[in-house]
């Protein structure tokens, strides 16, 4: 009989756990697998599911609707901390196994019902050693798997590419950052502060981002009167954004494994990055791109400078990258995640 699975994500975004939602279920379509996605109603996620080929269920994302709402399922496979709650309601009345994904390297809550969530898991899956690391802090009997994130292979239009070069640059230098304006996590203040930094000594440099978030506005007072820095809001078509870039940086100041990096390394982009969470499994220095401490503009704008004076250095950082982000597939992170599923299956069997 085949396995019934129900992934459940109750964000109220779109950002890069909810990509690898998707991502995970069209690989397990190929699988046979049958599966059910538990969303918030009306949210990013629940919409751009509603006319593909899977069980929707929306949810106001309280833990009961979420546990009403794993009816008939084999497993259930939780994508975000807040949704851990009610697949742990599930279990306690009805004993359905489930895991749980952490993409996030911040510490888990401490409190009785956290614990209970996380003890009673079947297994628990972290996207990079360093989050494997925080959940071990957390409670040394939990033995959570790495499992890393998988590139989108984002398409790209090469008309709508050359449209964006010629909006921002032309022929000028695009450093592009494509993430949700938050800036307690991601650090935009630093792109911002870099760029009133290069305004005058370096007019042909061009910062260009690309998501929307809940800091906007305070980013956009922070940019005002800027001419080398561009907000694009959210968009659909991210590939064609990584195409048209010269270089991408991700100034985070908290990262799980920043996902956004592995799909700019396929469209073979040189990274600039924050040493924090998982970013250095897959930003390593001098070859992929340049690692950076968090929270450091003056670091940020000189490895920008050193990219944008050595075409040659830059060049190779792409390759290597291009290269790289072979290992990081949505069918290599099925496959593991698979291997998970059976390994919980079999033993109710």
């Amino acid at each position: 009989m085949t396995s019934f699975i129900a992934h459940v994500n109750a964000s109220r975004g779109f950002r890069g756990g909810e990509r690898q939602t998707e991502l995970l279920i069209e690989e397990l379509q190929k699988y046979g697998y049958k599966q059910a996605l538990i969303a918030r109603k009306n949210r990013a996620l629940a919409r751009r599911t509603k006319h593909k080929d899977i069980d929707l269920r929306e949810v106001s994302g309280n833990p009961i609707s979420v546990a009403l709402a794993c009816r008939g399922v084999d497993l259930i496979h939780v994508h975000e901390g807040r949704s851990v709650y009610g697949a742990y309601l599930k279990w306690f009345f009805s004993k359905t196994p489930y895991i749980i994904t952490r993409r996030v390297d911040n510490p888990i809550r401490q409190h009785r019902f956290a614990r209970k969530a996380y003890g009673n898991a079947s297994a628990i899956a972290a996207v990079a050693p360093q989050v494997a690391k925080i959940v071990k802090q957390y409670d040394t009997q939990l033995n959570p798997k790495v499992v890393h994130s998988g590139s989108s292979n984002l398409p790209v239009n090469e008309e709508n590419v050359q449209n964006i070069r010629n909006r921002y640059c032309k022929n000028s230098f695009l450093v592009g950052h494509v993430g949700a304006l938050d800036n307690n996590q991601k650090g935009q203040e630093f792109i911002i502060a870099v760029a009133h930094e290069l305004q005058d000594s370096h007019p042909n440099i061009h910062f260009l981002l690309v998501g929307g978030g809940d800091d906007e506005k305070i980013l956009k007072e922070q940019a005002k009167n800027l001419k080398n820095l561009s907000f694009e809001g959210f968009v659909n078509n991210v590939g064609d954004y990584l195409a048209a870039f010269d270089i991408f940086i991700l100034p985070s100041l908290r990262e799980g494994i920043g996902s956004i990096l592995i799909d700019a390394m396929q469209k073979n982009l040189p990274l600039i990055a924050s040493s924090v969470g998982g970013v250095p499994d897959i930003v390593h220095h001098n070859e992929n791109g340049i690692l950076i401490e968090p929270a450091r503009p003056d670091l940020l704008k000189k490895a920008i400078l050193h990219m944008q004076s050595d075409p040659t250095f830059r060049a190779r950082l792409g390759q290597n990258g291009k290269q790289l982000s072979k290992s990081y597939t949505a069918n290599v992170m099925c496959k593991k995640y698979i291997k998970i599923y059976e390994s919980i299956l079999t033993k109710i069997d």
